[in-house]
């Protein structure tokens, strides 16, 4: 039998350690946010990469002595009230709901400014291998994780506020960054609003078009279902021969390979357009892609491997994603409700507080990081144990 108490209670553990640091902390990308190595990185891309990758890459927190800020990040705020939203429909105890509709709050006062529709990017600056953004730069995968908040509480509580501005998005999702492939019947957006960056980052599109189709439900438009359906083609059409999809197209634009928590992604953005549009035509690309995710991305003991090509470090957030990723698909299989809590078991027993109750953020191979991030590995977290607490309060 499931220790439903042991997940209830890792889920409250992590919540009140969020609420009682107002939902605030440290980010894995959050290097630049330090006033001294932005001004030491003289706007030199390489330099900015550089302290990036050292800060998030440190055996021990260095923030602190960077004097980086601990702040509220816009996806960190969306996946708390995502798991909010699941303890509710779990429980039914409005205080959950109240406290979703508070953070939900929170986003809609905080988007980006600028830009066409409404939308939300990371509140610190950051490198990557591909493109430099500044903070509060709008991203499509931010704006995802918030409409997938916005839209939870509009179909628990019918205001249309929170309709109206999963809507309003669409124009920044379809019409502000850019087209970076287009066919007939396929298509690829760009992650961010910059006319320099030709990256293709594969979750991208298929998010895109899975919110896109879930909006259409609510709100129907020709158009919104027919470029929801060209953007989770291309990425299908991507799949490997043994069902797996590489970080970017082309895979050789960045190191990563099949990583572990982007694979999870690709295969809950699949579902959740086959459920939306009722479209099934891309079933059977979903099943080849989680058998993959199984069992080539998760350690027999339920610990997730970081990629195909190399186990560690364990990261907590394909810890997160599993559990969702495999709550998803018991519904085909009840074996994957069991893989689901025997990846909760890991995370718990391996990366949680006793305590405090936040999750740490990465194992190696030799020992455990001893900190948190709070979007990264608590938000995380967050929302798997409320997706997994809301799965087994019916079963």
């Amino acid at each position: 039998m499931w220790n439903k108490e042991k997940y209830n209670l890792a889920l409250k553990g992590v919540l009140t350690y969020a609420h009682r640091n107002s939902y605030q902390g440290y980010n894995k990308y959050d290097a630049l946010d330090s006033k001294l190595l932005s001004a030491l990185s003289f706007g030199n891309r390489y330099l900015r990469l550089l302290y990036s990758q050292a800060v998030m890459r440190f055996p021990v927190n260095i923030r602190p002595l960077l004097l980086v800020p601990q702040t509220r990040n816009p996806k960190g705020i969306a996946l708390f009230a995502l798991a909010y939203m699941h303890r509710y429909r779990a429980y039914n105890d409005i205080k959950d709901l109240e406290q979703a509709e508070v953070l939900l709050d929170w986003l809609l006062a905080n988007p980006s400014k600028g830009y066409k529709g409404i939308c939300w990017g990371y509140q610190h600056p950051w490198q990557d291998v591909g493109f430099f953004a500044p903070a509060h730069l709008p991203n499509r995968i931010v704006t995802y994780f918030v409409d997938s908040a916005l839209l939870d509480a509009y179909e628990l509580t019918r205001n249309m506020k929170y309709l109206d501005a999963a809507s309003d998005s669409v124009n920044f999702l379809l019409d502000e960054p850019r087209i970076l492939f287009e066919s007939e019947d396929m298509k690829a957006l760009s992650y961010v609003p910059d006319n320099n960056v030709n990256w293709i980052v594969m979750d991208v599109s298929i998010l895109a078009g899975s919110i896109l189709s879930r909006i259409n439900k609510h709100k129907p438009d020709l158009r919104l279902a027919a470029e929801s359906r060209k953007l989770v083609h291309f990425v299908i059409d991507k799949m490997t021969d043994y069902g797996a999809w590489y970080y970017t197209h082309p895979a050789g634009d960045h190191p990563r390979q099949h990583d572990n928590y982007h694979t999870g992604y690709i295969l809950d953005a699949i579902l959740d357009y086959s459920d939306h549009s009722e479209n099934k035509e891309f079933m059977d690309a979903y099943f080849k892609g989680l058998e993959y995710y199984k069992q080539q991305l998760f350690r027999h003991d339920g610990a997730p491997k970081w990629a195909n090509n190399r186990t560690y470090p364990l990261d907590v957030h394909g810890s997160a994603q599993g559990i969702i990723t495999f709550v998803k698909a018991a519904r085909f299989d009840k074996q994957h409700l069991d893989f689901s809590v025997k990846v909760a078991d890991w995370a718990i027993d391996n990366m949680q507080h006793p305590g405090h109750g936040f999750f740490y953020y990465q194992k190696t191979k030799f020992f455990r990081k001893p900190f948190t991030l709070m979007r990264w590995s608590c938000g995380w977290m967050a929302r798997a144990l409320g997706c997994l607490a809301e799965s087994l309060s019916s079963n």
